[in-house]
């Protein structure tokens, strides 16, 4: 890995990546990061490609761990790395030119461990790039901030004031083919869904009639994916789809929780009355 001279020991970072069955993108994640990591751990979930071998040919530290969700795969990851700056990527991201930049001119300043640092993350849709991209904390220290124990959506629990944003671009090439796109909106709807109804919220009809338009009007009109053609409208319908999604599974798991009590309160009924029936 990187080791820099002008850098203090304390400063060193240590890049942590969950794969699984991604051995033909893993490469370009791991190369980006080579530049300013001081030790890269990949995490697999149990892949039957060459995920584990890439990896290791990279000079990459691998552990497997049998797949247990996105918080504790990212947290059993963060354990596993060497030093306290934790740089978080995915597989199908990538670290550009600028970003690096940023992160190589950071690092030599990392004297402040309640800081953290968010980069802007650009997504691809059918062979373009999706203007409106996201900030998100992926450069932190372990020592201060721990990974939200969430079913879907896990980053640092960071406090908004404490963010700093970098310069440049993390690219997302999360695009693989709308088969594989649906697949992976069908798990992470069941993962939002759940995650609102482990809450406690109560399902609303409100919130099925409106949410889906409006995230179309936010998606197509004020983002601007009217200027991306065809791959600019199926991103938009598919977040339609998205909200959709989650608000009728998240029904579907109330309904299912209130049958299930309906049926233990039949049960207990029953069996009251049969063992009063018995005493007679």
């Amino acid at each position: 890995m990187n080791h820099m001279s002008s850098v203090p020991a304390d400063n060193r970072i240590s890049v942590v990546i969950i794969a699984q069955d991604d051995g033909t993108r893993i490469t370009a994640a791991i190369k980006s990061c080579k530049p300013f990591a001081d030790d890269i751990v990949v995490i697999d979930g149990g892949s039957k490609d060459n995920t584990i071998q890439v990896a290791e040919s990279l000079g990459c530290r691998v552990f497997s761990n049998p797949w247990p969700g996105y918080a504790k795969q990212r947290m059993f990851g963060v354990e596993k790395a060497e030093f306290d700056w934790i740089f978080l990527i995915d597989t199908d991201e990538v670290v550009d030119a600028e970003l690096l930049g940023d992160l190589l001119k950071v690092k030599e300043t990392l004297h402040d461990p309640a800081k953290a640092y968010s980069v802007f993350r650009i997504g691809d849709f059918l062979g373009k790039w999706m203007n409106k991209g996201e900030y998100l904390v992926r450069l932190y220290n372990r020592r201060i901030y721990g990974i939200t124990n969430s079913l879907v959506h896990e980053m640092p629990d960071v406090a908004s004031s404490q963010i700093v944003n970098l310069e440049g671009v993390l690219w997302h090439y999360g695009f693989r083919s709308i088969s594989d796109h649906m697949t992976r909106f069908n798990k992470y709807t069941d993962l939002e869904a759940e995650t609102a109804f482990n809450k406690g919220r109560s399902f609303r009809i409100t919130r099925l009639l409106w949410r889906p338009p409006a995230r179309f009007v936010q998606k197509y009109f004020v983002q601007g994916l009217y200027r991306k053609g065809l791959a600019g409208f199926a991103v938009a319908v598919f977040w339609v789809m998205y909200e959709f999604l989650v608000c009728f599974k998240h029904y579907e798991l109330t309904k299912r929780r209130r049958k299930k009590i309906e049926i233990v309160d039949d049960g207990q009924t029953e069996q009251k009355g049969e063992t009063s029936y018995v005493v007679q």
